[in-house]
């Protein structure tokens, strides 16, 4: 267990302590939970509750791929520190050069961007213009053209704004470096060689993959992402203006938000535990080096921290209205967590430990990927349908987050098969 003051619950005390947690709000209760603990050397525990697909009645295992949401950042970031590593990437590089066109914020136009700005979302973007909306055959750049996507008050560097925009910019730098697209490169870089079954969005995954998919709800069950039926969408991305789903008019670096890699990684609870190993081994898992003790280092340590005027503590598209700060510490894609400051929320665990991972949260789930560097263990857990969330009782986590994160829960609602079916 990540937190290593706690015992185990007798297992029959958790839907009662789950109940609890959630506040008696029946619609609150999630239709799948899954939790997977582990250390260096495994996984050290599993639970899975309640169903992958509502319609098929099928139950979720640790092993069914889902839309891990800004998880997938984390997982970027990863492949990013590889091909730097490589000598392709420079993190402190203007990435105009990159890119092909020239990237700057329309007030700062002499302050560069870089890939370590735009992973730690201190490029002085916004998310208000939109980040996933361009198609097959479109131009990312042209969402920039707006000034809402950019913060008028900052200069680059100078603040912190949580942003999933920045993303398809590092993705379509990734592309341009190597010539690959980002769903593949990613196999390449990251997933294939850790023996992961994952994808970004699921043109690149098997069939048996894309049929063990785990439906994403809303608040009334109905399905918003994901419902699969037991195969691969005939589109995996957004299709083209005209309605075409032909990726031969895929272009390096013209749409890195194609294969969304600020949200949309597939991927099993496993699956992470593998990705939170890689990063308690320092850059190595089960035999395979991906990156070096220096780099997961880098990763993981903040280069921004919460002070009055110099960030905003939620993602603004989607903050709870917490008094208190979601993020306090940031990294590159990497949230450190327990920050000793009367102005954050951002202990799930109640514990202090400075954990690092991510958190997720799109189209009803919730996620989270939290490492103890120190104690060599962690956690990997989502749930599904969790809308409205509950608010946590002691951090600006939902209440189904700070349970699961405990291990005070892995129950899901015992009515959710008979709910109708992002």
């Amino acid at each position: 267990m990540p937190n290593r003051c706690a015992r185990a619950l007798p297992r029959l005390l958790l839907p009662v302590l789950f109940a609890l947690a959630a506040a008696s709000t029946p619609a609150a209760e999630p239709v799948a939970t899954v939790r997977v603990a582990f250390d260096r050397a495994g996984v050290t525990a599993t639970q899975a509750t309640g169903l992958a697909d509502i319609a098929a009645q099928r139950a979720v295992t640790a092993d069914d791929p889902v839309r891990i949401a800004s998880i997938s950042k984390l997982v970027l970031a990863i492949g990013a520190l590889r091909l730097a590593e490589d000598g392709q990437l420079d993190l402190d590089a203007d990435v105009s050069d990159a890119l092909g066109w020239t990237l700057r914020h329309p007030q700062h136009p002499d302050v560069p961007i870089t890939l370590r700005l735009l992973l730690s979302h201190r490029a002085g973007l916004t998310d208000a213009a939109g980040y996933w909306q361009v198609p097959l055959g479109g131009e990312f750049r042209t969402l920039l053209d707006d000034p809402r996507a950019w913060d008028a008050d900052h200069a680059p560097g100078t603040f912190f704004r949580y942003a999933n925009v920045g993303f398809p910019l590092v993705a379509a730098v990734m592309e341009r470096t190597t010539g690959e697209r980002f769903d593949l490169l990613m196999q390449r870089l990251v997933l294939a060689p850790l023996g992961i079954a994952g994808c970004y969005n699921w043109e690149s995954c098997d069939d048996a993959t894309a049929a063990r998919a785990v439906v994403l709800y809303d608040a009334g069950r109905a399905p918003v992402r994901d419902d699969l039926q037991g195969r691969k969408p005939a589109c995996g991305v957004t299709p083209a203006a005209d309605g075409r789903c032909d990726l031969s008019r895929w272009r390096a670096g013209a749409n890195g938000g194609l294969f969304s890699p600020q949200g949309g990684l597939r991927i099993s609870a496993n699956g992470l535990a593998k990705i939170g190993r890689l990063l308690l081994g320092d850059g190595e898992v089960d035999g395979a080096r991906l990156l070096s003790a220096d780099s997961v280092r880098m990763l993981v340590t903040p280069l921004w921290t919460l002070a009055p005027g110099n960030g905003i503590g939620h993602e603004e598209d989607s903050g709870n209205g917490e008094a208190r700060a979601f993020f306090c510490r940031y990294g590159l894609a990497a949230q450190t967590l327990a920050t000793p400051d009367p102005a954050c929320g951002d202990d799930p665990f109640g514990d202090g430990i400075a954990r690092v991972g991510h958190a997720g949260d799109a189209y009803g789930l919730k996620s989270g990927l939290w490492i103890d560097r120190d104690a060599g263990t962690g956690v990997a857990y989502f749930a599904t349908a969790v809308d409205p969330p509950p608010a946590g009782r002691h951090s600006a986590f939902t209440a189904v987050e700070e349970a699961l994160a405990r291990g005070e829960a892995a129950a899901a609602s015992p009515a959710a098969g008979d709910g109708p079916g992002d």
